[in-house]
This record gives structure tokens, C-alpha cells and sequence, in this order.
């Protein structure tokens, strides 16, 4: 009895070193995490510097939000208000108002990234003038041309890719999206992409109206849908696949060819057609876009009067394409 009840006791001892171990792996994995989070804030931040100091604000490139603004009044007040301090002045009181409406999760992240980006734009201008002297304004040069579109392009491009990176990090740099959070709380009939759209629309005029030049302002339009569209490749992955939908009456000779030769799986919706009320099978199909056309004509061959569907996916989670989700 006293051996059973020891081995007994042994077991539950190794039982709960087990779980400790596991804890604590969970707390070394966790750790890491939050530090590769915060390392790409750091990275991301200093990548939107770059894009505003090198591209944006010598130009008089505002493009939208806090960042806009503060452009605008960097070359107001004759350089004498620098950009990264302009920023954090404005995203104080953002932040101040908005912490209830970030998540708690969050706020330490927000706050962290608000202020590195603020003073990554201060101390990084230095070198991003000197990059701009030694290699953007050498008219001596025959190749030499000023091209404002270029640098919108090149300046939305940086900085959406380094505002993704800081979204992807689970964190913001306060700034607009955060004053649509407040505004849409108050005025839930706007949601908070049109908020967000009225805001950058608001300083972009604010921007021709002070520079007196539209030109500038259209620039700064093209910089920010540049950068949407960034924030939004990176955030969604730049994998695009492809979701095929086959309504046909010869499903299982199309789904076991399409498995066999494309090596994709298939799965079979059901589906009833409302003007024959007939049930048939509807098959979905992810793929790559290279298997499009091998596809097509592995429909086409076997019933030419199936119907098929193509639409865009963003992003895939699941055998075959991403191994996991991930949480940031």
C-alpha cells in the first residue's frame, strides 16, 4: 500500500513538472513573441521615417492624418516646428482621450510605437537630408529631374510598409485611425473608414489651401492610396489565390480529376437551383493562380456547360497554403 501510494505521489510529481515545463516553454515562446513584436515596431517605424524625411516632407507631401499635419506645419513655421515633435504633440491628446476605446492589450504597444515613430522622424532627418542633398538635388547632374510623382509614389510606398509592420505588431501610431475610433464611438453612423477618409480629405485641402497649390495636394492623394494599399498588402499577405466555384451535373468526375491532377482538394456545398429547384453539388476549390488554366480545362473538358466562378482570396490559412494562423 505505501509502495502504490508513492508511486502514486511520483506520478503526480512528474505529472506537474510536466505541466511546469509546459508553462514555462508557453512563457519563453511568449516572450519571444512579444519581443519580435516590438522589434518590428522599432523596424516598421523607422521605415515610415525614412519615407516621410526622405520623400514626403521635403516636398510638401502631406499625406494625410497626424503626419499631415505635421508637414504642413513644419514648413508653416519655416522648419522651426519639427515634424516627429509636432506628431507626438498631437497624438498626446489623441491617446489621452482614445485609451478606452484601444484595447488594454494594446495600449502599452500604441503608446510605445506613437512615440519611437515621433522620434525616429526627429533624429533620422539629419541623415535623410543629407541622402537628399547628396543623391535627390544634384541638378548638375544631365539625369537629374525633380519628380514630385515619384516621390509620392516612392514615400507612400515606405511608409505603408512600415505602418503595416506596425499594425502586424498588434500596435498603432496613434494618430488618425485613432481619432476615427473616438469620432465613430460618438458618430457610430460613420463607420470608421469613412471617418478616416474625411480626415485625410480634410488635410489634404488643408495642404492646398496653405501651399495655394492643388498640384501638391494631388500628389499628396495618389501618396496616401499608395500607402493604404500597402498597409493592406502587408497586414493581408501578397499570396493571392483564387476560390473557384463549379456548379455542374458531372461534380464527382471534376472534383476526382482536379484532386488527381492538380493535387488541390475540393469540397462540395450544397446547393439548390431556385428557378428548377433541382439539388446539385457546388464545388469550391482554392488555387494558386498558375492553376487557373489547368482548371478551365479540366471543367471544360469534362462538361463544357458547367459554370464557374473565379473570385479573388486574399489570404489562405490551412494546409497548402499557410501552415497557421497567427496571432500578433
Amino acid at each position: 500500500m505505501v509502495d502504490a501510494r508513492n508511486q502514486g505521489k511520483r506520478n503526480i510529481d512528474a505529472e506537474d513538472n510536466g505541466r511546469n515545463w509546459g508553462k514555462g516553454k508557453a512563457r519563453v515562446g511568449g516572450k519571444a513573441k512579444t519581443l519580435a513584436n516590438y522589434l518590428l515596431i522599432v523596424a516598421g517605424s523607422v521605415i515610415t521615417a525614412a519615407g516621410i524625411n526622405i520623400f514626403l516632407a521635403p516636398n510638401r507631401i502631406a499625406p494625410g492624418g497626424v503626419t499631415g499635419i505635421a508637414t504642413v506645419a513644419y514648413h508653416v513655421s519655416g522648419g522651426r516646428l519639427p515634424v516627429g515633435l509636432t506628431m507626438l504633440a498631437l497624438n498626446v491628446p489623441l491617446f489621452i482621450v482614445g485609451m478606452k476605446f484601444i484595447g488594454k492589450r494594446f495600449i502599452i504597444r500604441t503608446l510605445f510605437g506613437t512615440i519611437l515613430l515621433s522620434a525616429m522622424v526627429d533624429a533620422t532627418r539629419p541623415m535623410a537630408d543629407y541622402i537628399v542633398e547628396a543623391y535627390f538635388t544634384r541638378p548638375e547632374y544631365p539625369y537629374f529631374t525633380q519628380d514630385i510623382l515619384l516621390y509620392s509614389l516612392f514615400g507612400g510606398f515606405l511608409m505603408g510598409t512600415g505602418l503595416g509592420m506596425v499594425f502586424r505588431a498588434g500596435a498603432t501610431t496613434g494618430g488618425s485611425d485613432l481619432a476615427a475610433k473616438i469620432i465613430n464611438n460618438f458618430a457610430p453612423t460613420f463607420t470608421i473608414g469613412q471617418v478616416l477618409l474625411f480626415i485625410d480629405a480634410l488635410i489634404v485641402i488643408i495642404a492646398i489651401i496653405v501651399f495655394k497649390s492643388v498640384i501638391i495636394g494631388l500628389y499628396a492623394m495618389i501618396a496616401i492610396f499608395i500607402s493604404s494599399k500597402t498597409i493592406d498588402t502587408i497586414l493581408e499577405g501578397v499570396n493571392f489565390v483564387k476560390a473557384a466555384y463549379i456548379i455542374s451535373d458531372k461534380s464527382g468526375e471534376i472534383s476526382g480529376k482536379i484532386m488527381r491532377d492538380m493535387d488541390r482538394g475540393v469540397t462540395a456545398l450544397k446547393g439548390t437551383g431556385m428557378y428548377t429547384g433541382r439539388e446539385r453539388d457546388v464545388l469550391l476549390c482554392i488555387l494558386h493562380r498558375a492553376q487557373i488554366s489547368q482548371l478551365k480545362q479540366i471543367v471544360r473538358e469534362i462538361d463544357p456547360r458547367a459554370f464557374v466562378i473565379l473570385a479573388d482570396v486574399r489570404e489562405v490559412l490551412g494546409e497548402g497554403f499557410s501552415e497557421h494562423i497567427t496571432e500578433h
